[in-house]
């Protein structure tokens, strides 16, 4: 059922790129914004970035790892590309009759859009690192754990590779974005905290992944096996 990556047309391929891609971009731009959850301190992106695992999920289980591996390095230069438009906005010169929101003075107005969108190099190549990281084994240990079922028993694949993929993304963010600035007790409560809310997410997602990954499996007549696949994640080959 392996049909060659290259010559096989999929309806919905580009439809789920563009939503990975979209809850990347946006979870990146919310996440300066700290929540409260229970009690838990967490950035605004936990409430949409835990999709683009479920999408990865979804993209490994139906297209193959080849493919989800193209999304994921389109994911991270949309992001990449996002960034440079916003960090370059913010040095053009503003307008004296610019004004946003409450703030009355252009300067003020500056002010603003540099403290909500602008980025810290530090916790950049920490995002980007945890990104890639993540997204490619939550890819690779449900694309192996997919042969070693057959196929079967599909929330063991998404929820195990949610566990390792959302893991290391959380343990290598807040440790390089933060370490030398919280003590080492909270920096581990803070990846503990992230991790566990992120795979509940996927736990409580699953019977929607079900629903999709069916509706996409029927529509394409897709459902890739992985088992001659260059797992490296720098290779755009099969």
């Amino acid at each position: 059922m392996n049909a060659p990556l290259e010559r096989k047309a999929y309806r919905y391929f580009t439809p789920v790129t563009a939503i990975f891609v979209t809850v990347l971009v946006i979870s990146n731009i919310i996440a300066v914004k700290l929540v409260s959850f229970w009690g838990l301190t967490l950035p605004a992106a936990v409430i949409l970035f835990p999709i683009s695992y479920i999408f990865g999920d979804i993209l490994t289980e139906v297209y193959g790892y080849a493919n989800a591996r193209k999304v994921i390095w389109t994911g991270f230069f949309c992001n990449l590309l996002a960034v440079a438009a916003i960090w370059a906005g913010g040095l053009l010169p503003y307008s004296s009759f610019w004004t946003i929101g409450g703030y009355t003075s252009p300067a003020s107005a500056q002010q603003a859009y540099t403290a909500i969108l602008g980025f810290t190099p530090r916790l950049l190549v920490a995002s980007f690192i945890a990104y890639l990281c993540g997204e490619f084994l939550n890819s690779f240990v449900l694309a192996k754990l997919k042969l070693i079922t057959a196929g079967k028993f599909l929330w063991v694949r998404t929820i195990s590779s949610t566990i390792v993929g959302e893991g290391v993304d959380a343990a290598i963010f807040i440790t390089i974005a933060f370490a030398g600035i919280l003590p080492t007790g909270a920096l581990l409560t803070t990846i503990l905290s992230q991790w566990l809310f992120k795979v509940s997410y996927e736990v409580l997602a699953t019977p929607l992944t079900y629903l999709v990954v069916n509706f996409l499996k029927k529509k394409e007549n897709e459902d890739y096996f992985d088992r001659d696949t260059n797992f490296s994640p720098v290779s755009f080959r099969s």
